[in-house]
């Protein structure tokens, strides 16, 4: 199977890949050799299209160059279920979301990922199980670009605690969904979210809403 690796700007998606997109036709080629993710944010933010793709040879190392050129932010999350078969998720800028935080320095990525989990919604984690995978988003803080690594893990939690977002941080709502309710979730959320709930089998690609065209095609 080809090497792939998703870059997110917003709604919108960067594919790093090893031959092109089976829908060419919808994507807009990104050349290698003069890719600069400075650049390149403000070029696709100003594009009507959502999708773009970089054909590179090997995108692991195209993405590892890409994350050196800018400032990288590593954060760690979880998807949590609990004794019910339920899911849990927040609601933070307007857009439901998976608990996640920056790992603080010196931080193991697994110790970051409970903390967070446990912060964001007052909940204890039982048990941390594996990882699902890794998201890339880009997004300007204080004037600069930066990219998000972001770790997702599946986690448990027992028991029927009450669930306490944490303001501080935003979050107005945490709430726990079972698999068949979650099209709320799918309805009003980031693309990468999407991306560790598909990797987890909870929904299929094909399920998004076709008024909120998701770049996520293969």
């Amino acid at each position: 199977m080809a090497q792939k690796y998703r870059i997110y700007i917003n709604e919108k998606v960067i594919l790093l890949t090893e031959s092109a997109p089976k829908k060419k036709e919808n994507y807009e080629k990104i050349d290698a050799g003069v890719f600069d993710l400075k650049i390149v944010y403000t070029w696709i933010t100003a594009r009507k299209n959502i999708l773009f793709y970089v054909l590179c040879s090997d995108p692991k190392a195209f993405l590892k160059t890409v994350a050196k050129s800018v400032t990288l932010i590593e954060a760690a999350g979880g998807l949590v279920k609990n004794e019910n078969d339920e899911y849990l998720f927040i609601y933070r800028n307007n857009k439901w979301d998976l608990p996640k935080g920056k790992i603080e320095k010196e931080e193991k990525i697994k110790v970051a990922a409970v903390r967070e989990v446990e912060e964001e919604c007052g909940i204890k984690v039982n048990n941390l199980d594996d990882k699902i995978c890794k998201t890339y988003h880009v997004y300007v803080m204080k004037g600069e670009v930066v990219l998000k690594k972001t770790h997702w893990f599946k986690m448990r939690s027992k028991g029927q605690e009450k669930l306490k977002p944490q303001k501080e941080e935003g979050i107005t709502d945490a709430r726990w969904f079972k698999k068949d309710h979650i099209e709320p979730i799918i309805a009003n959320t980031f693309p990468s979210i999407i991306d560790v709930l598909v990797k987890e089998k909870l929904i299929e690609r094909v399920k998004r809403p076709k008024d909120k065209p998701m770049p996520l095609w293969e």
